[in-house]
This record gives structure tokens, sequence and C-alpha cells, in this order.
């Protein structure tokens, strides 16, 4: 990275300029802001209102060639216990709303997914109920093609709204996403989510409510939501499922640090007790290591790692 000491001056003073100094922290510990509790200080932490503050944020950051890191509720996410460079753009509740037309709710990135799957309950629209209890934001959705029970993102996105890596705010189709199992081309072509649309179909109040409920009860007593975690550690491998493969290593309850494999469903590696990064990053070696050794599959972690490792 260019060595943002030497020009964290000007930075800050042309953040000032554009943003008011309530929504711009430094040294934020990323562990408040993370569902893993888990992380260092970011050198900028930055939450934005509008589509404005955004584009200045991203501007600065072009110009000066920092790197600038998008985050929404901090789920699926690891952060280096040394933090993070540069600046950090939270677009969570501060920058979020819906709204229907028809089949149709535009959704902006920081609205979580639970709030999303309530409005189209109430509208008495079918095919979001997977996301009721996906612990992220729509622009994260969008970015790693969320899914649950059979359900992903890519069943039900029409378009999204981004703003490109040149400063343009553009509209594209789902279909240009390449949209695969937790994957999108987002990332690789540097947008930063804004807002989406989802298509759904009409259905009946009581019987999608049920579903939600149904869903919900799954969560409950299948995942470890007492303890701080990420969400599901591990990617799916092909023609197995992760969580068995690590139980039937003999894997259930194993501990490094604060870190451990939950006993409550072994694909989950929980924040037992103040564990650090490295905690999970070891824990996370050993796990394929000894699940590469025993059953001969590849598991790569779903959680995303990002900061100073």
């Amino acid at each position: 990275m260019k060595n943002i000491g030497g020009i964290m001056d000007t930075v800050m003073n042309q953040l000032k300029e554009v943003i008011s100094e309530d929504k711009i922290l430094f040294n934020e510990p990323m562990k408040n802001h993370t569902t893993f509790r888990i992380g260092g200080p970011a050198d900028v932490f930055i939450v934005p209102e509008t589509i404005e503050d955004i584009e200045k944020v991203c501007k600065i950051a072009r110009e000066q060639e920092i790197p600038i890191f998008v985050l929404g509720n901090g789920s699926n996410l690891l952060v280096a216990d040394q933090g993070m460079e540069g600046i950090v753009l939270q677009i969570y509740k501060n920058f979020s709303g819906v709204s229907v037309d028809g089949n149709e709710i535009t959704i902006k990135a920081g609205t979580l997914l639970s709030v999303a799957a309530k409005t189209a309950l109430a509208e008495e629209l079918t095919g979001f109920e997977f996301a009721g209890g996906i612990p992220g934001t729509f622009g994260g959705a969008v970015v790693m093609n969320a899914g649950a029970y059979g359900g992903e993102m890519v069943q039900v996105l029409k378009e999204i709204t981004v703003l490109t890596k040149e400063g343009e705010v553009k509209t594209i189709s789902a279909e240009e996403l390449e949209l695969g199992y937790r994957t999108s081309n987002i990332l690789k072509n540097g947008y930063v989510v804004l807002s989406g649309t989802i298509s759904l179909q009409k259905g009946k109040t009581r019987e999608i409510q049920e579903k939600m409920e149904e869903y919900a009860l799954a969560r409950r007593t299948k995942q470890p939501l007492e303890y701080p975690s990420a969400g599901s550690t591990f990617k799916r491998p092909k023609g197995y499922f992760a969580g068995k493969l690590i139980q039937d290593a003999g894997l259930r309850g194993y501990q490094v640090g604060g870190a451990r494999v939950s006993d409550k469903h072994c694909g989950f590696v929980i924040n037992q007790e103040n564990a650090t990064a490295a905690d999970v990053m070891q824990l996370i070696q050993d796990v394929q290591k000894r699940v590469k050794e025993q059953f001969g599959v590849d598991i790569e972690p779903e959680v995303k790692r990002v900061g100073r490792f």
C-alpha cells in the first residue's frame, strides 16, 4: 500500500471538506463492526448516508491511491488483529430503505436482508423467504450471491445499481454479474453496490409466514446463534457437506485459543471467548489439514479474510 501515514493529513482534510466529521472515525476497532467480534483498528472508518457521500469518499480514495473496503454489517468477515489499512466505508443502516412496485422490491445496499424479507411478507410476495434469517445486508448478499435453504439471490435478483471504479453510477442486469456459488464479478470489477431490485411472485401471507418461521426455527435449533461467528465458515465442497466432514474427522469442539468448532454445527467456527483472528486462522488451517488427510477433500473457507494478515 502507498504510505498512508505520509498523506494522512491531506486525506483527512479532503474528507472533512466533503463529509461531516461525525461520520468519520479514526483507528476504529473493527471488532465492534463484525459479527465475529474480532478485528483490530481501521485507519479511517466512514459512515455515509447518501450516494453523494459514497461518491466523494471513493473519489478521494481513488485519487490518493488509498485502499477502500466496503463493509455492510460485518457478517462473513474475519478482520486481522492488526486491523485494516486505508478507508473502511460502512454501507449499513445509515444507507438503507425499501420501496415496492407491484411484484418488485427495490432495496438500498445497507438494508438488512431480514428487513427486506419482512417487507416481502407484508406485501404478500413470495420467493425471498430464504433470506429472512441471513445475517447480512442486501449489498453484501448480492456480492456473494448469498443463499440458504435452497434459495439464492440469483433466483430473485433483477438488477443492481453500482458505483464503478471510474466513479460512474450505472445499472447492471443480474445476468451480467456472473452470479455463482457464493461469488459474483462485483469485487473483481471494483463495483460498489448502491441498491438493487428483486422480482418476486404473489403468494399467501400465511404460507410465506410459515415458511419463514420454519427456516427461523431450523436456524435456532441447528446453528450456534448464541456465540459470535461469521456464519457458515466453509463453502460446501462438491458432493459433500463441510460440517459433516469436520464432524467425522473428530473435530467437534476442537479449539485454538478462544476460537472453537461449534458443538452444535461443525460447519461453524465460533468466538468462544475473546478469540483473535490468529486463533481462527490456525483453527481453519488445522481443520483443512485434518479433513484432507482423512477424506482427501479440500474444504475452502467461505468467510472472507481482510486486513493486515
